[in-house]
């Protein structure tokens, strides 16, 4: 159904944002030429497809691997790396600034496949892009000072040379999502690239194009094609086999799946990262500006359909302004103009899948059969597209009711109120989630305070998630059950390294000499301790 044969009576409230004269489609953009290009070093001898949540057509006939496949690839991807590791860091790093400045020249192509494999508004597309040229740029100026060697002191000052190597794990293997195919597939790839590893990446087939499509323009920019292989297939069946050969696994997906990755990966002593599931909470105080808030709320809430795992599903509002609050911001998000066309205008797209579509039904429709009010949304909108549903805000929201406490990954968020902030601060932790919160409030000191008390990983104060996630000299992962390790900063690249100590010691060994007995060298070395304190040596 195209834009101009939705009904003349829409389903439910929200605007449909006008598809401009003469956009792209999906034919347009994808290509057999493209499909080939892009899939031309993949190693599959199966088919497999993947669909737009647009329409809910075939996008591409796509190379299916098999567990041998992954093998083989890995094979590929370590023979090629001990090379790729004895690149000079400056020649590694030099490949992450050009890749950055090809992704700004050739944004429209990533932004098309972004759309048609996710169906997310054009706008929060570009969010995509913004986070890996800021990942590029940064790993490409900063990655030498995260990976030369550095220098400590000794046991014995002057006498115990220590320096301190990074070494590659190895061959990376990379388990990437879904719902930001570009930033979560190369923005991931980008430090273990740099840090000198291969990297074998299983994206979502569902979203491989735009993988795929990343992967070619860093090959243009200078990355031997060998160094970094793809295979695609169902997760359960390819998923384990990325774990079972990688040296180190980075997987970005839900709670239940990064368990199954840590079980095995630690049957096996690698190392690996997790980012996972969150239930954020976003807090706005009795002196927080609220016509900000509510327009901060709904970037927080439903940029990319609320698929993203740091989008907040929890709003707790302070009593003092809630009222206030709830009608600009159910007023705002009953303005949002939905829409799939590939240009910029609509403010939210669609879901990525009937699967989606399916659980945020079941959120919104169980909490209202059990007593929650709708105050916007929760309808979807099958005359735009087959996986779109209207932003929605719940309020009366009580524990029993699975939007509580589950993660719905939609565009669904449920209100509370509070009258004291400790009483507020408690709630928001009362989760076992622990990736993402948000603070609202005119007072930039106390904001920053009351963020310390929140259990996330990363707190915004006066914005959703953007700011630190944005802030790539930072870290940005999960506590408790939203995950482990770090992505960006320098847990972000060293965690694709091995910490190595060279020591090396000089003129005389650390052990009884010049003819000192045991007892001598004892005491002398308890006064050289002793001495070391008093000058304040570390």
């Amino acid at each position: 159904m195209t834009d101009s044969q939705a009904p003349a009576t829409p389903l439910g409230t929200n605007p449909v944002a006008p598809a401009p004269s003469g956009a792209r489609t999906a034919a347009d953009v994808v290509t057999p030429e493209l499909v080939a290009q892009l899939t031309r070093d993949v190693i599959g001898s199966g088919r497999t497809a993947n669909h737009t949540p647009f329409t809910g057509e075939k996008l591409a006939d796509l190379p299916e691997s098999t567990p041998e496949d992954v093998a083989t690839a890995f094979e590929r991807a370590r023979a090629a790396q001990v090379a790729w590791a004895r690149t000079p860091v400056r020649r590694r790093a030099a490949v992450l600034l050009r890749f950055h400045d090809l992704v700004l020249q050739r944004q429209a192509e990533a932004l098309d496949l972004i759309q048609l494999e996710t169906g997310k508004a054009r706008l929060h597309a570009h969010e995509e892009i913004q986070a890996v040229v800021v990942a590029a740029r940064h790993y490409g100026r900063r990655a030498g000072a995260y990976l030369n060697p550095k220098r400590h002191t000794g046991v014995v000052p002057t006498l115990t040379k220590v320096t301190e190597l990074r070494q590659p794990r190895g061959v990376v293997g990379q388990i990437a999502p879904w719902n930001y195919p570009l930033e979560l597939s190369i923005g991931d790839a980008l430090p273990a690239l740099v840090a000198g590893n291969a990297l074998v990446m299983k994206p979502d087939t569902e979203t491989a194009l735009t993988a795929l499509w990343a992967r070619d323009l860093i090959i243009e920019a200078g990355l031997p094609a060998v160094v970094f292989q793809v295979v695609l297939g169902d997760g359960p069946v390819i998923g384990p086999e990325i774990v079972k050969h990688a040296d180190y696994v980075s997987f970005t997906g839900s709670t239940r799946t990064g368990r199954e990755v840590a079980t095995g990966a630690a049957a096996r002593l690698v190392g690996v990262s997790l980012e996972l599931g969150g239930k954020n909470a976003m807090l706005v105080l009795h002196d927080a500006d609220v016509e900000k808030a509510a327009a901060g709320a709904v970037r927080a809430c439903f940029s990319s359909a609320g698929q993203l795992c740091i989008s907040i599903e929890r709003l707790y509002v302070h009593e003092a302004v809630a009222d206030a609050f709830v009608e600009r911001f159910a007023a705002k998000t009953k303005a949002m103009r939905l829409g799939r066309s590939l240009a910029y205008g609509a403010e939210m797209g669609s879901l990525v899948g009937e699967r989606q579509l399916e659980a945020t039904r079941r959120h919104v429709d169980e909490a209202v059969a059990k007593g929650a009010t709708l105050v916007a949304g929760g309808v979807a909108r099958p005359d735009i597209g087959p996986y779109f549903y209207e932003p929605t805000i719940l309020d009366g929201v009580e524990s029993p009711m699975a939007v509580c406490t589950e993660e719905t990954f939609g565009p669904v968020v449920s209100l509370y109120r509070f009258t004291d902030e400790n009483e507020a601060v408690e709630l928001a932790n009362s989760t076992s989630y622990g990736l993402n919160s948000s603070v609202w409030t005119k007072d930039g000191r106390r904001g920053r305070a009351l963020a310390a008390r929140l259990r996330t990983g990363t707190v915004n104060v006066n914005e959703g998630f953007a700011p630190a996630y944005g802030s790539v000299q930072s870290p940005m992962g999960g506590m408790k059950d939203s995950g482990l390790g770090r992505r960006h900063g320098s847990e972000g690249i060293l965690k694709y390294t091995e910490a190595q100590t060279v020591a090396h010691q000089r003129l005389i060994p650390l052990a009884p000499s010049f003819g000192m007995t045991d007892e001598k060298h004892a005491a002398f070395m308890t006064t050289s301790l002793r001495l070391m304190k008093a000058f304040r040596l570390r």
